[in-house]
C-alpha cells in the first residue's frame, strides 16, 4: 500500500489538542443528532433516558466546548441539476504559490469542498458543475494558471456516496450503523426561489426553528413546513446533522483512495457490506474509475489494520490503496452560490 505520511501525524500527536472527554449519555446525543439535528428535545430525552433541561444543557455544553462546530442540512446538489466531481492535486513544495492556490479555489464560484491533505495527495477538492464542460472549463483554467506548481492531477465525476452515521463515537460496537445516499441521477425539482430561500436559511442551521424560518423566508408556518416535506420528499434535502471537530474529540480522518482490478455486482455487494459493517466508515464513495472509505480513527496503526483487512478480503478486486491523512476539511462558497441560483 502506497502510504506516505510525513511528520504531520508526529506533529499532531505531539501536541496538546485539548481533548474533550464525553460520556456515555453525551455519546448517545451526538449520534441521535447526526441522525437527525432537528430532532426535538423532549424526544432526544427520552431517548437517552434525560430531562429536556439536561440534554439542552449538555448540547450547548458540546458547542461550548467546540465538540459541535455545526448544525447541518445535507443537500444533493445532483437533485438541483448540478453534477459533482472531485479533484485530487499534487503540488510542489512551494508554500506561497500553495497559498495563492488555495485562496483560488476556496474563492471559486463552483468549488464547495476543499480538504488539505498529508499522503499521496495534497489537496483534494469537490466542485458543482452543470455539465462536463462546465467541468472542462474550469480543470483547464486553474491548471493554466497554477500549472507551474501542479505536480499531477486526477479528476472525475462523482456517481454517488452513502454517508454513514458517526458511530465510531460509541466505545459499543452494537449500535447498528445507518446509511443514506447522494449523488446518483442528475435531475432538476420543480425549485422556486421560496424553496431556494428556505435552502439557504437552513443549510447551516439545521436547528434552527420553524418560526424562525418562516420569519427569515417571509412566509406563514405552514407553508415551510409543506416546503421542507417537499424538499425531503424531492431527495433535494436528504439529512439534518452535526458537524464535528474531530480534533478535540481525540480523533483523525484518513481517506482510502481504491483502484479496483475488477468489480463485478457480486463483489460490490461484498465489498459494501462489509464496509457498511466497520464503525469507523463515515463516507463511502464511488466515482467514476475508483472508490474512496473516509474512515475516523484514534490514530495511524487503527487505520493501518483497518486497511489491511480490507486488502485481505478482496485481494482480487482491489488493486491498491492510496491513503492520504485529512488535515484540514473546508466548505467553500460553492454551497452558497448554487442556494442563490
Amino acid at each position: 500500500m502506497a502510504i506516505f505520511i510525513s511528520n504531520i501525524i508526529l506533529m499532531l500527536n505531539m501536541t496538546d489538542i485539548n481533548e474533550i472527554k464525553l460520556d456515555k449519555v453525551d455519546r448517545r446525543i451526538l449520534i441521535e443528532l447526526d441522525k437527525n439535528c432537528r430532532i426535538p428535545s423532549t424526544k432526544l430525552a427520552r431517548l437517552v433516558h434525560k430531562s429536556r433541561q439536561a440534554v439542552d444543557y449538555r448540547i450547548n455544553n458540546l458547542v461550548t466546548q467546540g465538540a459541535i462546530i455545526g448544525f447541518q442540512t445535507s443537500i444533493n446538489p445532483h437533485k438541483m441539476g448540478r453534477r459533482i466531481y472531485k479533484v485530487y492535486l499534487k503540488i510542489k513544495n512551494v508554500p506561497e504559490k500553495k497559498e495563492k492556490l488555495v485562496k483560488h479555489l476556496k474563492s471559486s464560484a463552483i468549488v464547495y469542498w476543499l480538504g488539505e491533505c498529508s499522503g499521496t495527495w495534497d489537496l483534494i477538492l469537490a466542485v458543482f458543475a452543470k455539465s462536463e464542460y462546465e467541468f472542462f472549463e474550469f480543470k483547464n483554467e486553474f491548471i493554466s494558471t497554477f500549472g507551474d506548481i501542479i505536480i499531477d492531477s486526477h479528476g472525475e465525476p462523482l456517481i454517488d456516496v452513502k454517508q454513514y452515521t458517526k458511530t465510531y463515537l460509541l466505545e459499543s460496537k452494537e449500535y447498528p450503523t445507518e446509511s443514506v445516499m447522494f449523488g446518483g441521477e442528475t435531475t432538476h425539482g420543480p425549485l422556486d426561489a421560496l424553496d431556494y430561500s428556505i435552502l439557504q436559511a437552513i443549510v447551516n442551521n439545521a436547528r434552527i426553528s420553524i418560526v424562525d424560518l418562516s420569519s427569515r423566508t417571509k412566509s406563514s408556518i405552514q407553508t415551510v413546513q409543506a416546503r421542507l416535506k417537499k424538499l425531503e420528499k424531492l431527495g433535494v434535502i436528504i439529512q439534518y446533522r452535526i458537524g464535528l471537530d474531530l480534533n478535540k474529540l481525540g480523533f483523525e480522518l484518513y481517506k482510502s483512495i481504491i483502484k479496483l482490478q475488477r468489480y463485478t455486482k457480486s463483489d460490490e455487494k461484498k465489498l459494501l457490506q462489509y464496509v457498511s459493517s466497520i464503525p469507523n466508515i463515515q463516507y463511502f464513495i464511488r466515482n467514476t474509475w475508483q472508490l474512496e472509505l473516509e474512515l475516523v480513527v484514534k490514530n495511524y496503526q487503527e487505520y493501518y489494520n483497518l486497511t489491511e483487512n480490507l486488502k485481505r478480503k478482496f485481494p482480487e478486486v482491489i488493486q491498491t490503496i492510496d491513503s492520504v491523512l485529512m488535515i484540514s476539511d473546508e466548505w467553500t462558497p460553492g454551497y452558497t452560490n448554487l442556494l442563490k441560483a
